[in-house]
């Protein structure tokens, strides 16, 4: 099946934003199982051949890509009832050695790309009168750590946190609920195995986090109707203390 065939009736429809690699890929393959029509998007993303995933390449910072992802998304289901804001980039470094170029790539893509696809999105669900918006931030927001220096990642992810409260008492009334998932280190080729026994550590669980840990939390606030507003911790307890 060609991947411009139409799927069937998807139950729900969702788009997960860095969706080529890591957490991104393990959503868009735990939704379709669950059935869910896809809308992935990153800047590498690849044709799919599933006709149940719509793939849309661009950067996510940039306005045009949010408008297509959208518009393709809408051309090809008809709706939109979840949108994943799982593109995220980490720099962690001392406060004072970031550079201009670190700090716009930051707001590029954590901020600017939160805002441009949620505004699209938002836009189609308040149509519909319903929909749920799940960002992914960093539990090193509530959690910092000497080890970790990450100001720019508290700066930006810090935001999501704050927005997804803000949008949710915004929406209550409107059929939207906005929620946010905070991850402790999570295992993805992102982090060199040599790390990860350094990583570990860092969790009073002793471990790191699994991709489908993330992937359990998304599926469970979209299955959660009653549930707005939160910041869901997946950290191994990063957040409650050492």
């Amino acid at each position: 099946m060609s991947s411009n065939q139409q799927p069937q009736h998807p139950a729900k429809v969702a788009i997960v934003t860095g969706a080529s690699q890591g957490i991104g890929d393990g959503l868009v393959k735990a939704l379709r199982e669950r059935g869910y029509g896809v809308i992935a998007t990153s800047r590498s993303i690849q044709p799919s051949n599933d006709p149940g995933v719509l793939a849309v390449a661009g950067d996510i910072g940039n306005p045009d890509t949010a408008r297509r992802v959208v518009e393709q998304g809408l051309a090809r289901f008809g709706r939109i009832d979840l949108l994943v804001n799982n593109a995220g980039i980490f720099i962690a470094k001392p406060f004072t050695q970031y550079t201009q170029q670190d700090f716009e790539a930051k707001i590029a893509t954590n901020v600017a790309g939160f805002f441009h696809i949620t505004q699209a999105a938002v836009a189609a669900m308040e149509k519909a009168g319903s929909g749920h918006v799940v960002s992914i931030s960093t539990s090193l927001v509530d959690h910092a750590n000497s080890n970790v220096p990450s100001a720019l990642a508290s700066l930006t992810k810090g935001s999501l946190n704050a927005v997804t409260r803000s949008l949710a008492i915004e929406y209550a009334g409107r059929g939207i609920r906005f929620n946010t998932v905070a991850p402790g280190i999570i295992k993805t080729p992102m982090h060199a195995p040599e790390t990860h026994g350094f990583l570990s550590a860092l969790h009073p669980m002793g471990h790191m986090g699994e991709i489908e840990d993330i992937v359990n939390a998304v599926v469970y606030l979209d299955n959660a109707p009653f549930v707005t507003g939160e910041i869901l911790h997946v950290d191994g307890g990063q957040a409650a203390g050492h």
